[in-house]
């Protein structure tokens, strides 16, 4: 149950970074809304989860290839392999301007949160696999409690706000958010596979991580269908919310975004020094060093520029990879008999 738990932590960590805990993201795929379409995300990730962690297990990897490879064949997995390292590099780069972007929020230069970022994952990443996964699972649990108090806080605070009509639900949205997110699950499990002892572990993951990322995301949007008028005044929307609250309350959730974008850029850079070792003897402090010279410079491009133009492309990139996936649980049953 315990490490059940603790690869749920690791899935939640990956997917809850900047572009999900501000509700840009979350805004960008649903919208108005949009509860049906939350529910068929919810039922896709289920799948999707469990299919990941299964291969990790059956294969016991330490990268995301062997994923792939049982997934699409070697061939398409080289062309996604190819793929997972660009948008890994990319989410890493989204992470560190959503690092500088909520610094701006008190007046402090982008450049400062950008640097800041940067070094602090240099710094994790002297240490070894065990102790970056531990990271997760002491934040992950803190900023799940702080998001649900803060969301039903607003809910409750706002009593008057008229009830927001459900609309036409947009269900090829809930795919593509699904086919967004698939590539760093991919990613982070296939790192850690090796270390999932049973199918236990297996269910309990699927399950918790499914019924938290579920439920929150349709209160999180609901929330955001009640004030979408003020939404485009924040590059961050979940600041629409946050300016009802006290200034201290303000500050503290201004912290708790910049943990959840820490916790998806430590994701992100797991996946990429996991997949880069296997062709170099650097230890993975150097690869790191190495890859966070490159990002910072294209980091100042901005945030929400960033969320806005990759993620809708890796949404319909991944359509394929999403399909294998729902299909292989079939596939591997039929081959068994």
């Amino acid at each position: 149950m315990k490490k059940g738990l603790q690869w749920s932590f690791l899935i939640f960590g990956t997917i809850i970074g900047g572009g999900y805990v501000s509700g840009r993201e979350i805004w960008l795929f649903f919208g108005r809304n949009n509860g049906r379409a939350i529910l068929l995300f919810s039922l896709l990730f289920a799948i999707c989860c469990y299919t990941i962690l299964s291969i990790s297990y059956k294969q016991q990897t330490k990268h995301y290839k062997t994923i792939f490879n049982s997934l699409i064949g070697q061939k398409s997995s080289n062309f996604y392999d190819f793929m997972m390292i660009v948008y890994l590099l990319f989410t890493t780069m989204i992470m560190i301007a959503g690092s500088g972007a909520t610094f701006q929020i008190y007046q402090i230069p982008n450049w400062i949160g950008i640097i800041f970022m940067a070094l602090l994952l240099i710094w994790i990443f002297s240490h070894n696999i065990d102790q970056v996964i531990k990271v997760n699972t002491i934040i992950i649990p803190l900023l799940l409690l702080s998001l649900f108090s803060m969301i039903l806080l607003f809910l409750n605070k706002e009593p008057n706000i008229e009830f927001a009509t459900e609309v036409q639900a947009n269900y090829f949205n809930a795919i593509s958010f699904t086919a967004v997110n698939i590539l760093p699950i991919i990613s982070v499990l296939g790192a850690v596979g090796y270390k999932i002892r049973s199918k236990k572990e297996i269910i309990v993951a699927s399950i918790f991580s499914t019924i938290m990322l579920g439920s929150l995301t349709w209160l999180y949007n609901y929330s955001l269908t009640l004030i979408e008028s003020e939404i485009d005044l924040y590059e961050m929307p979940i600041y629409a919310i946050l300016v009802r609250f006290p200034n201290w309350v303000l500050l503290l959730f201004t912290l708790i975004i910049w943990i959840a974008i820490f916790t998806t850029a430590i994701g992100s850079m797991l996946g990429l020094v996991s997949r880069m070792q296997i062709h170099t003897e650097l230890s993975q402090y150097k690869i790191v060093i190495l890859f966070i010279s490159v990002i910072v410079p294209i980091s100042f491009i901005g945030f929400q520029y960033l969320i806005e133009l990759i993620y809708p492309i890796y949404g319909i990139l991944n359509l394929y990879l999403l399909a294998s996936i729902i299909i292989y649980p079939i596939r591997t049953c039929l081959k068994a008999e």
